[in-house]
């Protein structure tokens, strides 16, 4: 294209120096433009390996690179966030699917069902949602920082959560029948617990036992808010499945 087809002005690069719109042409094959959309989502390049490396072995270091400016050498936030979270929120549905998770007691087929549409469909966006609520929380507990670095800082910290619950989740059900599975997870859940200390001392400073109790306060209470919105959430899934289930 020689001219921008969203405001007519001249192009003389892949951008449009008026409006800023990208020379891209979508009168391409469906599968080309699906491929570009994965590229673009998930951008796996060079950056992925050094973001998931600095998120996973240095806690809180991604997100103080991110707040110090220092930006372009890793994948942003957000698109980090997304990606976590659709492969985490796939695999607990498939471990649903294959009724993994099921409870024992009830129908198989019917339970596994609609725990795997649950998971896969109403838990992401029950998540998302609660990202901001988090990071208000993190606010009240350190007000001396901006809200938006508190958002950052939700967003690498759910990431890793996600890791650890994609091992912590599947193991529940076998775990009791198996000490050492049942240490694995209790060894997951205790990682996850010193991550999350040294991942806000990291980027919000104060003493360590100012740290610990402001972490166990959050905790605490987002753990609550979680709960309730996962509980109603699945309320109502059930709700739903059952009305348009025949008899």
């Amino acid at each position: 294209m020689t001219h921008c087809k969203n405001c007519g002005a001249a192009l003389a690069g892949e951008y449009c120096a008026q409006c800023g719109q990208r020379n891209k042409s979508f009168d391409r094959p469906i599968w080309r433009l699906l491929g570009d959309v994965v590229r673009e989502t998930f951008e796996v390049d060079g950056r992925t390996a050094n973001t998931i490396k600095t998120l996973l072995v240095d806690p809180g270091g991604l997100t103080a690179e991110y707040l110090a400016g220092r930006r372009a050498r890793y994948t942003p936030p957000l698109r980090l966030y997304l990606a976590f979270s659709i492969a985490f929120f796939l695999l607990i549905a498939w471990f649903a699917s294959v009724e993994l998770l099921g409870q024992p007691g009830v129908d198989p087929v019917f339970d596994a069902a609609i725990e795997s549409r649950f998971l896969s469909d109403d838990l992401p966006t029950v998540m998302i949602v609660l990202l901001p609520v988090f990071a208000m929380l993190m606010k009240a507990m350190y007000r001396h920082r901006l809200y938006f670095d508190h958002v950052i800082f939700s967003l690498h910290l759910h990431c890793v959560a996600y890791v650890a619950f994609a091992v912590i989740v599947p193991l529940e059900v076998v775990a009791e029948s198996s000490t050492f599975l049942l240490i694995m997870q209790a060894l997951t859940l205790v990682g996850f617990l010193i991550y999350i200390a040294f991942a806000v001392r990291r980027v919000f400073g104060m003493s360590w036992l100012s740290v610990i109790l402001r972490t166990v306060i959050v905790l605490a209470l987002y753990m609550v808010i979680v709960s309730l919105s996962i509980e109603y959430t699945s309320e109502q899934a059930i709700s739903q499945s059952v009305a348009i289930t025949p008899n």
